[in-house]
């Protein structure tokens, strides 16, 4: 035998003999991979947290600058056979005067607060607590984020998501824009949303040419708008709408719109 045909002494086999293999039996086939569904579980998880986190945040983002689409609210009084009126306006086709009055109605200190009035709020369980007519504490800020992007009911699960969508809203409309939406969408009768639609029902005139006394009847029946009506108003609404104007008046010499009609 030649060196080149003599194997070296001590050199490894370059890999296994059939032998080997035999002889390792099923035991040296690769172990499984376990923990795959885990993994999945996991991503689903994180995947449904990013979309829970973002979505809103697109969404709200989106809605700073498109005017939010037809509502939960709207789709349900659809249903109810209640119709749908509602024709969009900028914030500077609006009347001053409703802008006064919503805020002398629903939420006097909606320029000082950054979404949450806990005054109003302490106001409202205390009263609750002792009545058996239902205040609400919920500012304007609060019923925007209710109105455009949830449901209408009171659990805690709604309110909480209420809490995130007034934060966001706070955060990346700015009070004018939240202004705008909620005078945009607000319930002002049935099948009525809106300032122009509400305006044009109720006294054939455009929303910006809203008398000081037509825009206090609007704000009058927020609180119940399928009960009470702004063209035809009752003992209530006539007492409620002089007190918004007297209201209103006070919103305007003390500056209380300035976030909003600067």
């Amino acid at each position: 035998m030649s060196d080149t045909d003599t194997p070296e002494e001590g050199r490894e086999p370059e890999g296994p003999t059939s032998e080997d293999l035999q002889s390792a039996g099923p035991e040296a086939a690769p172990a499984p991979r376990r923990g795959g569904a885990g993994r999945l579980v996991r991503g689903l998880l994180v995947l449904a947290l990013m979309i829970g986190f973002v979505g809103p945040v697109l969404t709200v983002a989106v809605y700073r600058f498109v005017p939010p689409p037809i509502t939960i609210l709207m789709v349900q009084r659809l249903f109810e056979g209640q119709g749908f009126s509602r024709s969009w306006r900028r914030l500077d086709d609006l009347s001053p005067h409703l802008v006064r009055s919503v805020i002398a109605a629903e939420d006097a200190n909606f320029c000082s607060h950054h979404g949450f009035d806990l005054e109003a709020i302490r106001k409202a369980l205390a009263h609750n607590e002792s009545s058996d007519r239902v205040r609400g504490g919920s500012t304007i800020s609060q019923q925007t984020a209710k109105n455009i992007f949830l449901w209408p009911d009171r659990s805690y699960v709604r309110k909480g998501l209420e809490a995130y969508f007034t934060v966001l809203i706070e955060v990346m409309w700015g009070k004018p824009r939240i202004m705008e939406v909620y005078l945009n969408s607000i319930e002002f009768g049935p099948g009525v949303y809106g300032a122009q639609a509400a305006a044009r029902r109720n006294f054939g005139v455009d929303a910006e040419d809203l008398s000081p006394t037509q825009a206090a009847r609007l704000a009058a029946v927020l609180p119940s708008p399928l009960r009470y009506k702004a063209d035809t108003p009752g003992p209530y609404v006539r007492r409620r709408t002089g007190r918004i104007q007297a209201a209103a008046g006070t919103v305007r010499r003390d500056n209380l719109d300035a976030c909003v009609l600067g």
